[in-house]
C-alpha cells in the first residue's frame, strides 16, 4: 500500500527546500522542557513566511506531509531518550482523509524509532473551518493513533469558542495578541482566567505563546498556566534544542507572590 494520500499522489513536487527550527515549551512549576515545536525555516535560516508563501495550491497536500516527516527525522536525531513532546504544525484543509494522511507520518515515526505518544500536532485555521465534521474525524484518528492535538492561536481569527465547542483538543495555545502586555492589562487578564475556568471544566491543558518579557511570564504564572513557550525563554534554533535561559526560572521564585497580589488587585 503507498504511504501517501490521494492528495499527495495529485499534488505536484516541491521546486524548493527548507528545514526545521525548534523552540522549546517550557513547564515553569517543574522548571523543566515540557516540549518543543518544530518551525519551518529555509536552508540558509530563512523565516516561515519565506518558505509559505513558495507553497502553490497544488503542492500544499505534499508540503503538509514533508514538514510531519522532515520534523520526525530531526528530532530524533536531537531529542533527549525520552520525556519531551514535538510539537507539529498542520492546516486541516492540507489533509485529505485523515487515516490516509498518516501513512507517512507513522512510517517516518517507525522508522526513527520516534514514539508516537510525544508528537503532538497544532492546529490551526486562518480562514474560517466550515466542515467541522471534518476537523473532528482528523480529531479522532490523531488520538486513536496516540497522538495529543492542540488548537494554536486560541483567541485570533476563527480559532476561537466556536470551534472549541464544536470539540475539544487535548491542548489550546493562547495567541500571543492576548498575551502581549498582560501584566498592565485588567482586560487581558479577565480574559485569561474566562480561558482559563473553560479549558479547567473541559480538561483542557492550557500554554501561553508569543511570552517576551518577564512580567508577562510571572503574570501568567500567577493566574494557573504552567506551560509557557516564548523569546523570553528561548528562541528557535535551526536543526538543534536550545537552552533555555535560567534567569527565566529563577525569577519566578523571587516575583511570584507580587504577580498574584497583582492578579487579585484586578
Amino acid at each position: 500500500m503507498s504511504e501517501q494520500c490521494p492528495g499527495c499522489r495529485t499534488s505536484k513536487p516541491l521546486d524548493f527546500s527548507f528545514t526545521m527550527a525548534f523552540q522549546p515549551i517550557v513547564d515553569v512549576v517543574d522548571e523543566r522542557v515540557w516540549g518543543y515545536e518544530a518551525l519551518i525555516r529555509g536552508l540558509a535560516g530563512e523565516g516561515a513566511y519565506t518558505i509559505l508563501s513558495k507553497v502553490t495550491e497544488e503542492q500544499r497536500y505534499r508540503f503538509d506531509q514533508a514538514c510531519r516527516t522532515k520534523a520526525i527525522e530531526i528530532a530524533s536525531r536531537i531529542f533527549p531518550a525520552e520525556g519531551s513532546f514535538l510539537s507539529i504544525n498542520f492546516l486541516p484543509n492540507a489533509v485529505y482523509e485523515p487515516a490516509a494522511c498518516l501513512r507517512a507520518t507513522l512510517s517516518a515515526a517507525r522508522k526513527s524509532r520516534f514514539p508516537l505518544t510525544s508528537i503532538m500536532f497544532e492546529f490551526t485555521e486562518g480562514e474560517q473551518m466550515n466542515d467541522v465534521a471534518h476537523l473532528r474525524r482528523i480529531i479522532e484518528e490523531y488520538r486513536r493513533n496516540g497522538f495529543t492535538t492542540a488548537l494554536d492561536d486560541f483567541g485570533a481569527g476563527y480559532a476561537g469558542l466556536g470551534l472549541l465547542a464544536d470539540f475539544q483538543p487535548d491542548l489550546i495555545k493562547i495567541d500571543m495578541h492576548l498575551i502581549r502586555g498582560i501584566d498592565t492589562s485588567r482586560a487581558r487578564q479577565a480574559i485569561l482566567s474566562a480561558i482559563l475556568y473553560v479549558a479547567r471544566e473541559l480538561d483542557i491543558v492550557v500554554l501561553a505563546e508569543g511570552i517576551e518579557t518577564h512580567a508577562e511570564a510571572t503574570t501568567l504564572r500567577a493566574a494557573g498556566v504552567r506551560l509557557m513557550q516564548g523569546y523570553h525563554f528561548a528562541k528557535p534554533a535551526i536543526e538543534t534544542l536550545p537552552g533555555v535561559n535560567p534567569a527565566a526560572f529563577e525569577s519566578f521564585r523571587f516575583d511570584l507572590g507580587d504577580a498574584e497580589a497583582s492578579i487579585a488587585a484586578a
